[in-house]
């Protein structure tokens, strides 16, 4: 029995103590135990997710095909064609709704035409417009004389400009820079270059930007590309210095005036003559129209301002100024503004043989007491279709460009503001949206010389025209 009873304390290692690396192994196998746990765990929870979507799925495949067998091909059919019919129903009142803006659009723009062609067409916009900052205001120099005309092109690109020097410039607005320039001509270079010999006293541009038109003092008219300032034809045919000149807008009919008292009517396409109207008592000094097949003139001393309608020959005669008219251009088809150097700006109807409305010394007098005498108004011009018009006068102190507001129905003259200049304001024309106005400055009338302005700089002066907002008062 002693060989069995073992002594306290003596226990054989690994039964009853345990050696370090007994105790390495009993950590590891309990940490994979653990892990085999958590696995074993993981794949539970992940199968039991994975049991439910599939049941999910299942369950989804038989509420379908529960559907399916429910729903006859007779059914199936009935729903699809409904589907369908709501599809077409959506689309067409889509369509209805976009014909229906577009249609809108289409007779707002024919009324608008009807209102043009009937002279009725008037949009408000004076009451917006605000004066100018003098620091906006660009003076582009680059003619050596007087500048007597001038056109814009109707993109507001490019302005042309011709001068008492024989020059034509073609400036850019955006940067104000010259973009080429039609040298004065001569005789002996005639055949390498082809320019004006005496002062240019008119020009016009057609409305597709096609062909500029010049007329200068000795009876000439120059037909141009205007893209390339190439030159292309020379009419002849007056017998005294060309006063005016006037494309047909919409076609290359060109209108011209002189001071031999005529009108002619050319083709430019044809490069021909068509005809010749005279009615004038007087040298005529200016001449305008727009789409009609009629243009109107000023008759200069005669005192009188004519609309010529071509094809039927004839003329009406319109009386009002006191003195000489020295310019004229349309507002729209019926409505006309003329300017004297009696001082005064007169609003007329075609229909009526007096002006609806006339402002005496519109811009103010000059000289002593005493011998005070209105100042000339050497230039008008039309915002077309709306109710602004401007008028530029010369005087020896006072010169300046003057913004008008016709009122209701073309009666009566509102001053809005004017913006200082100084010199004889030759030319005077709105750009096609109104926003910028451009008046063509020199030191001599365009007409003569009269008197000479020695501190006046020859060149354009470019007005830009904002816009109030009457709900924000915020200037555009």
């Amino acid at each position: 029995m002693s060989f069995f009873i073992k002594k306290r304390g003596s226990a054989a290692p690994g039964k009853g103590e345990k050696t370090a690396g007994s105790n390495r192994k009993a950590d590891q196998s309990g940490k994979g135990r653990s892990k085999k746990l958590n696995k074993r765990l993981n794949e539970e929870i992940s199968s039991e997710s994975e049991n439910e979507n599939v049941e999910v799925q299942t369950r989804k495949r038989k509420d379908m095909e529960e559907d399916e067998i429910e729903e006859t091909p007779q059914e199936k059919k009935l729903r699809l064609a409904k589907l369908y019919l709501e599809q077409l129903k959506d689309e067409e009142e889509k369509k209805a709704e976009d014909e229906e803006f577009e249609s809108d659009l289409i007779a707002g723009r024919l009324q608008e035409d009807v209102l043009e062609q009937k002279g009725k067409l008037q949009r408000l916009i004076a009451k917006e417009l605000v004066a100018p900052d003098p620091a906006e205001i660009r003076l582009l120099r680059g003619h050596k004389l007087a500048v007597t005309c001038l056109v814009i092109t109707l993109d507001e690109k490019y302005i042309f400009s011709a001068s008492k020097d024989c020059s034509i410039i073609k400036w850019e607005v955006e940067s104000g820079k010259k973009v080429q320039k039609i040298a004065r001509g001569s005789k002996q270079t005639d055949e390498q270059h082809v320019g004006h010999t005496a002062h240019i006293l008119c020009m016009a541009i057609s409305s597709d930007g096609k062909y500029l038109a010049t007329g200068d003092m000795n009876k000439l008219i120059m037909i141009w590309e205007a893209a390339t300032c190439k030159h292309l034809y020379k009419f002849t045919g007056h017998r005294d210095a060309v006063s005016g000149l006037a494309f047909r807008r919409g076609t290359h009919d060109l209108y011209s005036a002189s001071h031999d008292r005529s009108v002619k009517v050319w083709n430019v396409d044809e490069n021909s003559y068509v005809e010749t109207l005279f009615g004038h008592q007087d040298a005529i000094t200016g001449l305008d129209c727009l789409g009609r097949e009629r243009c109107v003139t000023s008759g200069g001393r005669d005192r009188t301002v004519r609309v010529w309608k071509i094809a039927e020959e004839t003329q009406l005669v319109f009386h009002g100024h006191q003195s000489s008219i020295d310019c004229v251009q349309l507002i729209n088809e019926e409505h006309m503004v003329s300017g004297g150097d009696d001082g005064s700006v007169a609003v007329w109807s075609v229909g009526k043989k007096k002006p609806l409305s006339t402002v005496r010394r519109a811009h103010g007098l000059h000289g002593n007491t005493g011998l005070e005498e209105p100042n000339w108004i050497s230039s008008v011009a039309a915002l077309h279709n709306s109710d602004t018009v401007a008028s530029g006068a010369s005087g020896s102190h006072n010169s300046t460009v003057q913004l008008w507001k016709c009122g209701p129905g073309f009666r009566g003259l509102e001053p809005l503001f004017s913006v200082p200049v100084a010199g004889f304001v030759n030319s005077l024309k709105f750009s096609n949206t109104g926003r910028f106005l451009v008046a063509g400055v020199g030191q001599e009338h365009r007409l003569g010389r009269w008197w000479r302005i020695k501190e006046a700089k020859n060149g354009l002066y470019i007005i830009p025209l904002k816009r109030q907002n009457k709900e924000t008062n915020v200037e555009q």
